[in-house]
């Protein structure tokens, strides 16, 4: 009985796994599309304020599972994995490629350890001292080629995934050992709440163009590059992700870099974005320096669950 459950939940966290990883990788392609007609401002509040409508349709009624003292963790969960990350990638991307910004983003697995072991006691041994500072010289390669492509102030976009990145691993640190128990659902319509209002104020002054959305074509396309984007990439894949969350390890759960970078570049190529040679080798050492953080923690979840 006990080893059903653990192959359930085994099968469960890696089917997770390859489902994010399309969703997400996709993302990107979605924001570059919706940044055609839409200024970031608008494109994050609306992304948030369209996830929320959806979230409420089918998770309203487990608000009121939620403890009340746990609602000051779903606010800053809020802000960290949702607010804060997608203001960021949209800015990002109106100065650097979505496959870029993608292979930038596997740096939350190496933050998620390394704010594990600071706030957590998680533990650090020497294999993912080594993947931590792998993944930084990826990382650095990628940014430099930023620099060296575009020259100028837009070269330093491409810290604003960085910092997203940042983010994120608070993001599921918190989650992990701050939200342990409540439902995923919850958990998403709790964080979107949280952050609704400062969105819709965002909405009001960006000078959303109203008008355009009914004859403007550029706009109303944007909008539905932005709805699916938030059905999909936000509302669904952030339940999802809550869950996984539950059923494994912190690191295992954003190791979803692994694949997410592939769906993403595939993606810009068919866009006819250009990857370089370079950007092969630092995303090469972001990934590997991914590999060697996340391993060992397979291998003790799959323990913990017999």
């Amino acid at each position: 009985m006990h080893f059903c459950i653990a192959m359930n939940l085994s099968i469960k966290k890696w089917l997770y796994l390859i489902i994010l990883s399309i969703i997400w990788g996709s993302s990107y392609i979605l924001i570059k599309k919706g940044l055609l007609g839409l200024n970031p401002l608008q494109l994050g509040s609306l992304r948030i304020i369209f996830t929320t409508l959806i979230l409420f349709i089918f998770g309203w009624s487990k608000l009121s599972k939620i403890p009340k003292d746990s609602w000051k963790w779903i606010a800053l969960t809020g802000y960290f994995g949702t607010f804060f990350p997608t203001f960021l990638f949209a800015y990002a991307e109106t100065a650097i490629d979505s496959s870029v910004a993608a292979v930038l983003n596997g740096m939350t697995p190496l933050f998620t350890l390394l704010i594990g072991i600071t706030f957590f006691r998680s533990e650090l041994k020497l294999k993912k001292l080594f993947g931590i500072l792998i993944g930084f010289v990826g990382t650095l390669v990628l940014v430099s080629n930023e620099f060296t492509i575009n020259n100028g102030p837009k070269s330093w976009y491409s810290f604003l995934v960085v910092l997203a990145a940042f983010c994120y691993a608070i993001n599921v640190n918190l989650i992990k050992y701050k939200l342990e128990g409540i439902s995923a659902l919850a958990i998403a319509l709790g964080n979107f709440i949280a952050i609704l209002f400062p969105a819709i104020l965002i909405l009001i002054f960006s000078n959303f163009p109203l008008q355009d959305v009914f004859i403007g074509k550029t706009v109303s396309i944007s909008i539905g590059y932005v709805f699916i984007l938030a059905f999909f990439g936000t509302a669904l894949a952030k339940v999802m992700f809550n869950d996984l969350v539950a059923i494994s390890s912190p690191v295992f759960s954003i190791s979803i870099t692994y694949l997410l970078p592939i769906v993403a570049i595939l993606w810009g190529v068919l866009d006819n974005e250009i990857f370089t040679f370079i950007q092969w080798i630092g995303c090469a050492f972001i990934l590997l320096g991914v590999y060697l953080v996340t391993e060992n923690k397979r291998f003790k979840n799959k323990k913990t669950l017999k």
